[in-house]
């Protein structure tokens, strides 16, 4: 019998999903399976707890999201959003959605918001849009901003922004996530810690957890397959490109160790929620609800539950 098999229930952690892992990457896509279904299917996996996704897919009315996810007994972690905090030339517009998104997440009760930097690869044709390295001037620039951020968002929304590094972004490897936490204040920004992302950009996920446990306020949960991180680099690969190929897999295979990651999480003097995510688009509309089982089996046994809504942080 495994250690994640017979793993008691870990009480500082909750555990989630996400349209993620249903293949959604967009507001609208005729690849994405309608939201009715992803909730339904939440459901049938055996998920309490949900991230909204990117805003516009699920209803942005207050009041038909919280029938849409109340009537089907679901809770809602966090919202997702994206935006440039180095553009400054975008900062008016790049607020204004920010707080949309913030509005609703509170709205529904939650009060994470997972803020995900652009990519400077194209997410379906791989071509760059953007240089790879941020000057000096950006890097200052962008924890100026992040902090602005999320002050008005705590003080507004009661809505903590958590900083999601993300593939084919300025802040995916582990010196951009160490500058951006160094860059920035603890009150008004902090990290969600991608597990499979980190793997992505060659960083160590117990390392992070363990010299930045105060920073992390929410965690995303993947693992990223070996063979294909290594055509990443010899072939280099877009993130889409890698998703196709079939980068993200689902537990126990891949890289980091869930079981490693939820035990060093469980050290830490904080409640956290745990969503999953598996970066499946396009996919076929069959395929997300086998694997949402079978990932939810494995890291229940790991000791991670959806029962417990974790406190502020």
């Amino acid at each position: 019998m495994t250690t994640a098999s017979i793993r008691t229930i870990v009480g500082n952690l909750c555990l989630g999903s996400a349209p993620d892992s249903w293949g959604v990457w967009f507001p609208d896509d005729a690849h994405q399976v309608p939201f009715g279904r992803f909730l339904d299917e939440l459901v049938d996996a055996g998920y309490e707890w949900l991230e909204l996704g990117p805003y516009g897919y699920l209803p942005t009315d207050p009041d038909r999201l919280a029938d849409e996810v109340g009537s089907r007994g679901l809770k809602v972690s966090g919202g997702t959003t994206f935006g440039a905090l180095h553009r400054p030339e975008q900062w008016s517009s790049m607020v204004a959605t920010t707080r949309e998104v913030a509005a609703l997440t509170a709205a529904v009760g939650a009060h994470h918001l997972v803020f995900i930097p652009p990519m400077f690869r194209d997410e379906k044709t791989g071509a760059f849009t953007e240089e790879r390295e941020l000057s000096a001037e950006q890097w200052s620039g962008l924890g100026r901003a992040a902090n602005e951020l999320g002050k008005s968002l705590l003080e507004d929304y009661d809505v903590r922004l958590c900083l999601h590094p993300h593939a084919d972004s300025h802040i995916q490897t582990q010196t951009e996530i160490e500058r951006f936490l160094d860059n920035t204040d603890s009150r008004f920004a902090n990290l969600c810690l991608d597990t499979g992302h980190v793997a992505y950009g060659g960083g160590d996920n117990l390392d992070l957890i363990r010299r930045f446990a105060e920073r992390i306020g929410y965690v995303h949960i993947k693992q990223m397959e070996l063979t294909v991180l290594a055509e990443v680099a010899a072939e280099n690969l877009s993130f889409g490109e890698a998703v196709q190929r079939g980068v993200c897999v689902e537990p126990p295979a891949g890289v980091p160790n869930p079981d490693e990651i939820v035990t060093e999480l469980s050290t830490l003097d904080s409640e956290l929620f745990v969503i999953v995510e598996h970066d499946l688009y396009p996919c076929g509309p069959d395929v997300p609800l086998p694997i949402a089982v079978r990932t939810r089996e494995y890291l229940a046994g790991c000791g991670l539950s959806g029962t417990k809504r974790p406190t502020k942080r």
